[in-house]
């Protein structure tokens, strides 16, 4: 991503490149020097890495840092292989000594692929018989050091092992000469003299940092997530921004570009047994030393050696393929969320894959919301407890009464959804009852236009008989419930829309006779609801339509339809007569 930025300002400060050769259009001036393609290339860098790091530090001060909850863990488990597999495959030119161009991009991975099977004949025996030999000393010696690592105080420095005495073997055998071998060759020592950045520049390579401080930080909290599992501690994601903040801000003035966790350098500390942050205090004093003195005595070490060290780094995390079998037994959707982080980190890039598995795994998160699971309850018996009757056997069913539970947040992309399996479940659909209804009634209506009426005297009333053949002929359905129950449990919010979802439900039961009330809503869902006027009726006054269990709803339900009943048949009884009975009893007084 720095590169590009680089060859981007490269172009618009006048320098025309063809991947190979370059050639100045414009001197340009920086700092009050001129600059050729090289000079103005470090420049670009470290005055990207520079705003890199203030954005950094920025979003630590302002507690951004909670972008990393969105990095699920088998999101990091399947980018952390991926990012692996990449490395293995930069890797292996080394291991086969092949000269095979540099690929950047997307499809990186399987182009040089291709590379390496292209070039195969021209491999380098000497470095491939060095690679071999290296292999089949770090692993069994690592895994050694893995099944015995709670009686060891120290783990066997194996890789600085060969590297010793690779570099010896080399040397003295003279690989590079005799065999046309990889080495280091030589590495400058010494720094480069501190400057400030060109704040000409600055305006130019703000957009480009903003994805490059993002991404960087991702990486970096990343890896400290797996290894915080690992060991058993937590991590402050603010303060891990401001200290990548801080490693990208104060080495711009040293001529460094951006940079962030690294994967193979992360694991190949950790497998030799680093846990405290003096590791980095020993390695930046030998770095250090590297950097001043002990850089030309790697001359000789062979590339193929630095990059066998590098593979075996990454035994752990290759070995997540093993465990997808048992991920896919647990959880098909976290299988398929580590699958494509795994294949967009390697086959496209490590930056953008990352990317494309952070947007894959919330829209698994949106569709999981969209169509959760919508059951029935039934009551397990002897207990106040309510379990799902699709999953459980030998509940029983309360009758006239049915329990719907919706597993998910209503809101406004499952609205629709929560309407449609709560029609489906309960096997009614109120609106076309509603309708029916009304049809029956104006048809009834209709057919009492022409009635017969009969006068009682005992009552002083007209008995109204009508034609049972003119009745309605529209079937309605005949309703073997009387209360609806909506348990909210798994609701931790309800929107606007979701609320509106809920009153139209509410309306459309109570229009064809079924009472409706919700149990279970946390405070949150209750807040909402009574801000939104969902417990007051047309009249506004509050009813009691929410319970804090199933048993309690169902309860009350039973007892309200019951008194319900009680007042049906108290006033039938008080109105109810025979009319043949009557005229009789009149005929005689």
């Amino acid at each position: 991503m720095v590169g590009d930025s680089v060859n981007k300002q490269l172009k618009a400060a006048g320098y025309i490149t063809d991947g190979t050769t370059s050639t100045v259009v414009n001197s340009t001036l920086t700092n009050g020097t001129i600059c050729d393609k090289s000079c103005y290339a470090i420049t670009v860098a470290t005055s990207l890495t520079f705003i890199v790091g203030v954005y950094q530090i920025l979003m630590g001060i302002f507690q951004l840092g909670f972008i990393s909850m969105y990095l699920s863990e088998p999101l990091l488990s399947g980018f952390v292989t991926g990012s692996s597999l990449t490395i293995l495959t930069s890797q292996m030119k080394y291991l086969l000594g092949l000269k095979i161009p540099r690929r950047d991009g997307a499809g990186a991975l399987v182009f040089t692929w291709i590379d390496i099977f292209s070039y195969i004949k021209t491999t380098n025996i000497c470095d491939l018989v060095t690679s071999i030999v290296a292999i089949m000393t770090i692993v069994p010696v690592k895994e050694i050091n893995d099944r015995f690592k709670s009686k060891m105080k120290i783990p066997f420095p194996v890789e600085l092992i060969v590297i010793i005495v690779a570099t010896l073997v080399s040397h003295y055998f003279k690989f590079n000469t005799n065999y046309k071998s990889s080495v280091c060759g030589t590495i400058p020592t010494g720094f480069k003299t501190p400057k400030l950045p060109d704040w000409n520049l600055i305006s130019s390579v703000a957009a480009d940092a903003v994805p490059i401080a993002i991404i960087g930080f991702a990486m970096t909290v990343s890896l400290a997530e797996i290894f915080a599992k690992k060991y058993g501690y937590t991590i402050g994601t603010n303060q891990e921004m401001i200290a990548i903040g801080m490693c990208n801000l104060i080495p711009s003035f040293f001529s460094c570009f951006t940079s962030c966790a690294a994967l193979a350098k992360s694991l190949l500390r950790e497998s030799t047994g680093a846990n405290t942050q003096l590791t980095g205090i020993i390695s930046s004093a030998v770095l250090l030393l590297v950097l001043l003195a002990i850089a030309p005595l790697f001359y000789s070490l062979q590339n193929c050696v630095l990059g066998v060290i590098t593979i075996c780094s990454l035994r752990g995390a290759l070995r997540k393929f093993a465990d997808t079998p048992k991920m896919w037994r647990i959880s098909k959707i976290d299988t398929v969320v580590w699958w494509v982080s795994m294949l967009a980190s390697s086959l496209i890039s490590t930056e953008i894959g990352l990317l494309v598995a952070v947007c894959f795994s919330m829209l698994c998160v949106i569709l999981r919301t969209q169509r959760p699971r919508a059951t029935l309850l039934g009551k397990v018996s002897g207990t106040e407890i309510y379990e799902d009757q699709f999953t459980y056997k030998e509940l029983n069913t309360i009758p006239y009464v049915k329990i719907f539970r919706f597993d998910a947040s209503l809101y406004y992309a499952n609205k629709d959804y929560f309407r449609k399996a709560l029609y489906s479940k309960t096997g009614i659909n109120p609106s076309l009852v509603a309708a029916l209804q009304k049809k029956a009634k104006k048809e009834e209506e209709a057919a009492s236009r022409e009635p017969s009426n009969r006068f009682i005297a005992r009552f002083n009333l007209i008995k109204t008989v009508q034609n049972p053949q003119k009745a309605s002929r529209t079937p309605v359905p005949q309703l073997d419930i009387h209360s609806l129950i909506i348990d909210c449990g798994a609701m931790q919010f309800i929107d606007s829309v979701g609320l509106g979802i809920l009153k139209e439900v509410r309306k459309d039961f109570e229009e064809i006779g079924v009472e409706v009330f919700l149990v279970n809503c946390n405070p949150s869902v209750r807040h909402s609801l009574n801000d939104g006027g969902y417990f007051s009726n047309t009249s506004g006054d509050v009813e009691l339509l929410a319970f804090h269990s199933v048993h309690d709803a169902v309860t009350f339900a039973e007892r309200k339809f019951h008194e319900k009943q009680k007042e049906i048949q108290l006033r039938d009884n008080a109105f109810s007569f025979d009319p043949v009975q009557a005229i009789s009893d009149d005929l005689n007084n």
